[in-house]
């Protein structure tokens, strides 16, 4: 087994037994209908020590805020609320009670945010490294869920803030350690990779403008994340090198690294997706109302074969943009 992505849909199921289903594997998050007014959301992540993080990455109450973050920023991906959070957790022997109380303590203070209620779990021991696993169950109006099939020809692509930062923030704390001193922009980027902020705000503006809007979050980096979009509704997309927003922070480094950064190095969390090139302007208009970012990168282009696209004034001929973030069952 070499590609997470292809062992995923070699298990999709081709057929639904349940008929509340409306969308199960291949979407940030699954989604059947709940009642009249709702349809319920549902989704789980795993972190696994020596795989997502290490002790000189991130804390212990970093690690389990984190664990929560991507799974509530998955939640934001389809437009929803979140409300209640399951953790099972597979415990060695190298960590102790009060190590464990932060991880969930990180986790706590995260719900607070939200009012997310914990419900549950399972507890067990592991002569391997700590495995945490969280489930967070939300909610979200019905017809208003942003799926990664919605996108059109003509549409725009757009971007609910900055990418890059949690990448470039890794690289350090990798060459580092997290006991290290850091600059001023060195601690904005290991923030932004230790405890993102899921753009659940942003997802709500996006569900209740009641346009055609697809969406994902970046998790594995603008590339991978467009790549699934237009798999999941048969178009190329087209983004433009020069319409990517660059924090302050990240223009310090060289070009090439902060591109690479940008394109494939995920876990910010935020949020990307396409709407209808005449809803933009109007989006737009929302998130500003909202003090909140909203950035055009490009257009979705025709129908037919999947795939993502980079130009560039510089160069005459667009890059191809393939998968190259984070794959379990492949090196970077």
């Amino acid at each position: 087994m070499n590609d997470e992505f292809e062992w995923i849909k070699s298990i999709t199921p081709n057929n639904a037994y349940q008929k509340e289903l409306i969308a199960g594997i291949g979407d940030d998050a699954a989604l059947w209908s709940a009642d009249e007014n709702m349809d319920q959301v549902v989704c789980v992540d795993t972190m696994v020590e020596g795989v997502h993080f290490t002790r000189d990455t991130l804390s212990p109450y970093q690690a389990g805020f984190k664990a929560l973050a991507v799974n509530v920023s998955d939640i934001a991906a389809m437009g929803g609320i979140p409300q209640f959070y399951l953790v099972s957790i597979a415990i060695s022997r190298e960590w102790d009670e009060e190590e464990l109380q932060e991880i969930y303590q990180g986790m706590g203070d995260l719900a607070k945010n939200y009012k997310m209620d914990l419900i549950g779990g399972d507890t067990v021991s592991t002569k391997g490294p700590l495995v945490l696993t969280v489930t967070v169950i939300g909610k979200v109006e019905k017809g208003r869920s942003l799926l990664r099939s919605n996108a059109k020809s003509g549409d725009s692509v757009f971007l609910t803030g900055n990418t890059g930062e949690s990448a470039a923030g890794l690289h350090v704390l990798l060459e580092k350690t997290r006991h290290a001193v850091f600059t001023n922009i060195e601690e904005t980027w290991i923030q932004q990779h230790q405890m993102p902020v899921p753009h659940v705000e942003q997802g709500r503006i996006l569900a209740f403008s009641g346009f055609r809007i697809s969406l994902n979050d970046v998790s594995d980096g603008i590339a991978s994340e467009l790549n699934e979009i237009a798999e999941a509704s048969h178009v190329k997309i087209h983004i433009q090198k020069d319409k990517l927003p660059v924090s302050s922070s990240l223009s310090e480094l060289p070009v090439d690294d902060r591109l690479n950064h940008q394109l494939f190095g995920g876990e910010d969390y935020v949020l990307v997706g396409t709407v209808s090139k005449g809803d933009f302007t109007k989006l737009a208009s929302m998130f500003k109302k909202r003090s909140l970012p909203l950035y055009e990168i490009g257009e979705v282009g025709e129908a037919g074969s999947p795939e993502v696209y980079l130009h560039s004034d510089k160069v005459e001929k667009p890059e191809r943009l393939t998968k190259k973030g984070f794959n379990h069952f492949r090196e970077r």
